[in-house]
């Protein structure tokens, strides 16, 4: 070593050494006024949290038990003119040396002792009103773009960072005030000790006690707990808040329930979490979801998540276990610039015979005790850009290899290939019984009903009907669209074998779980073969409701126009297809003497013709295709309320169809709504080959109308209008 080099060592010594020698008298000084400094930092604190929350904090004393430890006794938090938030007698922290040098607050210990944390409303006032107005007042801002990755980061790092290696609480009560209810989370003792998480919880006084087991590394972010009940008397209770049953309606229990972290990481621009989560015997009751308990006895999902800069997600990676199936999920939500929704979900070959068993308990009350043998096999892909809603994908499809059933469950779905009793509800009550079969004089079979019946109102609902299995999945891409487009669900997709299914064997109960399970039987029925497609349409048109307690194809051609079904000519079979939607108000089209209005009706039979025709199911006409024919019964016309002739077209206006492609339904629609004045009734129609049936409305029945009627008018008017584009969207897609 050169004399230069030992002399440059020398001074850079002496330099650290001096350094060291100031840090030192500097913490030795802070030291010996740490606890003014304390008391200055606390006072900080407390005038901070006045002016900017409007809280008035309280500290009765605030010292130092060790090197990196404090103590503080006689806490409280009160927001101006609320109820207090927090009081606390006495707690103690203890930090991480450390991270702390790095500027992370990270606890290594935390005792408190007897205190109550609560948030109460009243009206519409909360004490954490506060926390709402600090975000209104920032909100002017100028805002920048966030990476919602580092906001994921960061807000798991300060949770984490956040529970200690020793815990001792005792007595900590979490209170929860919503006018005249109230719950109450007391934690008798929680405590973290060599890793080992044990917990007592009392649920509103002694309603229930719950614990949380299980083990817990913060220093490497590994967590494995489990959360379960059990009440007064020591025995096991399931866990539930009846807050939740009292205000929504739904009750919601399980037995245990646990949860696991194991990673946390960065990587490629991303924020992962790897984790678990599982259920046993999970107790789910709402009107919504099915008629009565919904059982599912074991449930457990392996999640990876992911945060990008702007989107999160669940990676394909992850499993989701239910029963004795698996299935891999995979679900992405992109915010800008687009807001883009991803879900897929895929199985590998599942012994079909496991699936069924792992259906939970209560939810298809129909295929429960069902045998079946084969493997089935599922896969989903959905996209839907919220720019772009009409190009939604969606690709469903369960694929089977040596499936087969071998003994029906608890409903046998092959019972309407023979006669039966079919009962209709009415809002919830059965109106009657109907025999579906040769006993009953108004049945008839389907070759003996109008070929122009049987083809007006396949155009109308569902012109694939003989050759899909049961589903149009160009209608779930249009249904998905229009309800997206419109916030709410407006447009079904429902082919005529759903509905078969949903009248014959279903309840009336509008539930997820009855619409998920019309869809498995519509699969068993198609893919097995179970009814033939023929005697599936005789059933439906024997059994739809065609009028105000007119059911069948027999009754309404006898009620409608004394016929029988045989004898229906094109008009009166476009009519009948034409009221399907919505058969009570099928009177309303027609005037005193019998006739169809023209205004609007006649537009609708010039399109199902010219489609009928197109597809050579009738011959071309040039005139209306039997409207001017339709006439109803003569005992009937007596029903019939008086039109105004002012807004009742005669045979020589031009229709708004004459003018338009016959292949557009929405330019059709478009063309009439603009024209139209104040409708009675729209039906509107069913999925079909192209589009639905088109929407239509009836002329006023009145010259003078109440206030009243012509707010409904125009609630109607401006649902066709909906209606019209939802129609001409699709017809242009």
């Amino acid at each position: 070593m050169t004399y230069r080099q030992r002399k440059a060592l020398r001074i850079a010594g002496w330099v650290f050494l001096s350094l060291f020698i100031l840090a030192g008298i500097g913490a030795g000084i802070a030291y010996s006024k740490r606890e003014a400094l304390l008391r200055t930092a606390i006072d900080r604190a407390i005038r901070k949290a006045k002016r900017d929350y409007t809280l008035t904090v309280k500290i009765d004393s605030a010292q130092f038990t060790g090197f990196s430890s404090l103590a503080f006794s006689g806490i409280s938090v009160v927001p101006d003119d609320r109820d207090s938030l927090a009081r606390i007698q006495r707690a103690e922290v203890s930090v991480r040396f450390w991270p702390l040098l790095l500027g992370n607050v990270a606890l290594s210990g935390l005792t408190v002792n007897n205190g109550l944390v609560q948030i109460v409303k009243r009206d519409s006032l909360t004490n954490i009103d506060f926390l709402l107005r600090k975000r209104d007042s920032t909100s002017t801002k100028r805002k920048r773009r966030t990476d919602l990755s580092d906001v994921a980061e960061n807000l798991i790092d300060n949770i984490l960072s956040k529970i200690p290696d020793d815990l001792n609480v005792q007595n900590l009560e979490f209170r929860g005030m919503d006018n005249q209810d109230t719950i109450s989370l007391l934690t008798q003792t929680a405590t973290i000790d060599d890793e080992a998480v044990n917990s007592t919880i009392l649920l509103n006084g002694r309603q229930a006690i719950w614990h949380i087991t299980g083990t817990a590394d913060p220093a490497d972010r590994e967590y494995d707990l489990a959360l379960y009940a059990e009440g007064p008397n020591g025995r096991p209770k399931p866990l539930e808040l009846p807050y939740i049953q009292k205000k929504f309606n739904l009750k919601l229990q399980a037995d245990t329930v646990r949860a696991e972290l194991r990673d946390v990481d960065r990587a490629r621009g991303e924020f992962r979490l790897e984790g678990a989560g599982s259920v046993r015997n999970l107790r789910i009751n709402h009107p919504a979801i099915a008629r009565t308990d919904v059982l599912v006895p074991q449930a457990s999902m392996n999640a990876n998540l992911f945060v990008g800069e702007n989107y999160v997600g669940v990676d394909s990676s992850s499993t989701l276990t239910l029963g004795q199936v698996s299935a891999r999920p995979f679900v992405k939500y992109t915010l800008s610039p687009n807001k883009i929704y991803e879900l897929q979900l895929h199985t590998d070959p599942l012994d079909a015979q496991a699936l069924f068993n792992s259906f939970p308990q209560g939810l298809f009350e129909s295929l429960e005790g069902m045998q079946v043998t084969g493997k089935l096999k599922y896969d989903l892909a959905f996209q839907l850009d919220a720019s772009l809603p009409d190009s939604v994908k969606f690709d469903s499809g369960l694929t089977s290899d040596g499936f087969k059933i071998l003994r029906m469950g608890a409903t046998d779905f092959s019972s309407i290939n023979r006669p039966f009793v079919y009962t209709p509800y009415e809002k919830g009550k059965p109106v009657r019984p109907i025999i579906v079969g040769p006993e009953n004089p108004d049945y008839t079979p389907l070759n003996e009903i109008s070929p122009d019946l049987r083809n007006a109102l396949l155009t109308s609902e569902d012109y694939n009907f003989f050759t899909h299995n049961g589903f149009n999945e160009k209608a779930f891409r249009v249904s998905i669209a229009t309800n997206f487009k419109e916030k709410s669900f407006k447009r079904g997709a429902s082919t005529i074998s759903m509905q078969l299914v949903k009248n014959a064997f279903l309840s009336r109960n509008k539930t997820l779980s009855r619409k998920v399970e019309e869809i498995l039987i519509v699969w068993l029925i198609e893919n097995q073969h179970i009814v033939p497609k023929e005697r599936m349409y005789e059933v439906y048109l024997n059994i739809i409701e065609w009028g105000k307690n007119i059911y069948g194809i027999g009754e309404a051609a006898r009620y409608y126009f004394a016929k029988r079904p045989a004898d229906l000519n094109l008009g009166e079979s476009i009519f009948l297809a034409f009221v399907v939607p919505r058969p009570k108000a099928a009177l309303n089209w027609f005037v005193p003497d019998g006739h169809l209005q023209t205004r609007n009706v006649r537009g609708y039979f010039r399109l199902i013709g010219r489609i009928m025709a197109r597809r050579g199911l009738t011959v071309p006409d040039s005139g209306a295709y039997g409207f001017y024919g339709v006439q109803l019964r003569e005992g009937l016309r007596r029903q019939v309320a008086p039109v105004d002739t002012l807004f009742q077209g005669d045979s020589l206006q031009v229709d708004p169809i004459d003018d338009v492609d016959e292949n557009t339904f929405g330019g059709f629609f478009r063309r009439l709504f603009k024209r139209s004045e104040t409708p009675q009734a729209a039906p509107a129609g069913q999925p079909g080959a192209q589009a639905d049936a088109p929407a239509t409305e009836a002329a006023p029945a009145d010259t003078v109308k109440s206030r009243k009627q012509l707010r409904q008018e125009r609630r109607e008017r401006k649902r066709q209008e909906k209606e019209a584009e939802r129609l001409r969207s699709q017809s242009d897609g």
